[in-house]
């Protein structure tokens, strides 16, 4: 696996404010340095190196790396054991040397000031919710810090941001299916933050600041009376919070489309959105937003992935975009905004790897509804269709989340071994758009389980009826929990990493991190129906039978804020006291360090742990 990563990597540049940043991952380093370009490529800035804070724990999350707006500061965060309690820094980019400012405890987000002599951050309780917004004045203790949101419910999270015009702070409070989102202006930043249009149940906006006709606006995503999101348009709050009746309709849903996300620059807009499993980008002029056609730009390799790069500057002609797929290394581009032209900026080295070696192709199976559940497979060209290649099935459905097909290095040295691997796109994740998530969350759930089940009997006839082995991370870890449960004979090896398992009693649990906000995803216990929704599929109430279970890989991490280690731990003791001659055949990786939820920090650290996943897979499929 290391063999296909480069001595030296280096990212494609973006500019900010007239600068060129870039990051570079220096041979035999665990983490990347942030250069800033000095002079047109004559000359380079180091930044930050984060080697250089991490300690002995050997793990290092950095939330935030983010210059000032007049470039001599740098706001940074840094986690060392992976429980994502992160301590906020500032460095002086003239000297080098990091001011006494010190906040012990912050979240992700951030934003500066227009000033850049303040600086907002997030705060989480002790259930992990970021429920508060706070502005640090620069050169002044964390004591000093003024709060400026709170939210109160505890199903939502707040998170903040700046803007591309630099001229707004944006800060939004969230439940998995209401939102509300407020500005403040980043001119003036100890003023009020004013709400855009309040918040009402079942309806999600986000906003995005624009200059249009020399008025000052705010584009709207949201799925007020469109189920895959339409564009609407705000006028900027200032000394009052806005009604939504103050909104107006820019273009409306197309219901073949998920609408994700606007970015407003200079003269042009560009719209991300989902369309036949595949996320893609429509350029628009910003005169125009409501009515032009636009020019939509696809994903440049089959079965690949498209998004946006980092694009900070509002005066610009082109957008950096980035292609991948799982055997096509990252490849960035430059794109007209008038005329949708590509133009290759960056290719990521992929040392000794040829992607013409490998296929990527996107097939349905039938679910038992009649629902089609599109799966991503992947194989070398030489690996046969034909019932006799073990796989590994992969899946994780949940949140509306979409797991793009990008680049890993790890996959083909699974994929030259003959292993098929697959991609299962299930109900409950969002590749298919809005309905692909209402469909597999709260008392539909267990479609989520029959997808999984479904894609691998689809596969039969094309890979090995008995040498099949899945896999999934956290809620996918859930679905490899439920589907072992459902049919143990169904697999031959099963690999649950930091799964969530012990479903009903987590949610009765509101002091366990993350419970509150994730009734609108699971479901509240304390309503009779919907404990019998998460009762029916929790695998720790519903074991599978003794004498007929699979190999099992089991991951846990002691310092995992998301899924406690209690719950692989304690679902591991049942399975093994519940069927004592297959105890042994169940194996738990529990990592008792420093580490993070979804495994080790740094680019040879992850791979180790890959490799040590996969030669666990290969030995089950018999593959040597």
């Amino acid at each position: 696996m290391t063999q296909r990563l480069p001595a030296t990597d280096r990212s494609v540049s973006w500019r900010y404010r007239g600068s060129s940043y870039y990051t570079r991952l220096p041979a035999e380093r665990e983490y990347e340095q942030l250069f800033r370009d000095l002079n047109n490529g004559h000359g380079e800035q180091l930044l930050l190196d984060a080697n250089l804070l991490a300690d002995s724990s050997g793990h290092l999350g950095l939330g935030m790396a983010m210059v000032s707006p007049d470039g001599t500061l740098l706001a940074y965060s840094v986690d060392r054991t992976g429980d994502e309690v992160y301590q906020l820094r500032f460095r002086d980019l003239t000297t080098g040397a990091d001011l006494a400012d010190e906040v012990a405890r912050c979240y992700y987000g951030g934003a500066w000031s227009t000033a850049s002599d303040h600086f907002f951050y997030t705060v989480h309780d002790s259930t992990y919710r970021p429920f508060q917004v706070w502005r640090h004045a620069v050169g002044t203790p964390a004591a000093d810090d003024v709060l400026v949101l709170e939210e109160q419910d505890q199903r939502f999270e707040v998170d903040v941001r700046g803007t591309r015009t630099g001229d707004l702070v944006v800060i939004w409070s969230e439940s998995r299916d209401t939102s509300e989102v407020w500005v403040l202006d980043a001119r003036r930043p100890t003023t009020v933050p004013r709400s855009v249009g309040g918040r009402r149940r079942g309806v999600e906006y986000h906003a995005e600041h624009a200059r249009l006709g020399g008025e000052e606006v705010l584009l709207l995503v949201t799925n007020d009376g469109a189920p895959e999101f339409r564009l609407a348009l705000s006028p900027v709050p200032a000394d009052a919070d806005l009604d939504h009746r103050a909104w107006r309709d820019l273009r409306p849903e197309n219901p073949g489309e998920r609408l994700e996300r606007v970015d407003a620059f200079d003269g042009h807009a560009v719209l991300t959105f989902r369309s036949e499993g595949r996320r893609r980008l429509r350029l628009l002029p910003l005169a125009a937003i409501g009515t032009a056609a636009g020019i939509v730009v696809s994903p440049a390799f089959e079965g690949g992935s498209l998004a946006l790069g980092r694009n900070e500057e509002l005066r610009t002609g082109t957008v950096t975009v980035v292609d991948s797929s799982y055997v096509q290394p990252e490849v960035w581009s430059d794109v007209d905004l008038d005329t949708g032209e590509r133009t290759e900026r960056h290719r990521r080295e992929a040392p000794g790897h040829d992607p013409e070696r490998y296929v990527s192709e996107l097939l349905t199976f039938p679910s038992p509804d009649g629902t089609a559940v599109p799966v991503t497979l992947v194989r070398r060209t030489d690996t046969p269709l034909d019932g006799t290649a073990p796989a590994l099935l992969y899946g994780y459905g949940a949140y509306e989340y979409s797991f793009e097909p990008e680049w890993d290095p790890a996959l083909p040295s699974l994929l030259d071994r003959g292993v098929v691997f697959a991609h299962a796109h299930v109900r409950g994740g969002g590749e298919l758009g809005r309905r692909w998530w209402l469909d597999g969350r709260l008392d539909r759930k267990q479609n989520t389980f029959t997808d999984h089940l479904a894609v691998a009997d689809g596969l039969e006839g094309l890979v090995h009826r008995d040498l099949i082995a899945t896999r999934g991370l956290s809620a996918g870890g859930l679905l490899q929990a439920a589907v072992l449960s459902r049919r143990p004979e169904r697999w031959r090896a099963v690999v649950a990493e930091v799964p969530f398992v012990d479903v009903v009693t987590t949610m009765f649990d509101a002091t366990v991190p993350l419970t509150v906000n994730e009734w609108d995803e699971w479901g509240d216990p304390r309503i009779k129906e919907q404990f019998d929704w998460m009762l029916a599929y929790s695998p720790y109430d519903n074991l599978p039978p003794a004498g007929s279970r699979p190999d099992l890989l089991v991951t846990g991490a002691l310092h995992d804020p998301r899924v406690m280690v209690s719950e692989p731990a304690k679902w591991v003791a049942a399975l093994r006291a519940s069927d004592p001659l297959w105890a042994g055949h169940c194996l738990f990786r529990c990592e008792t360090g420093a580490g993070a939820h979804a495994g080790p920090s740094g680019r040879f650290a992850r791979l180790h742990y890959e490799a040590e996943v996969y030669a666990w897979v290969l030995d089950r499929l018999g593959v040597y």
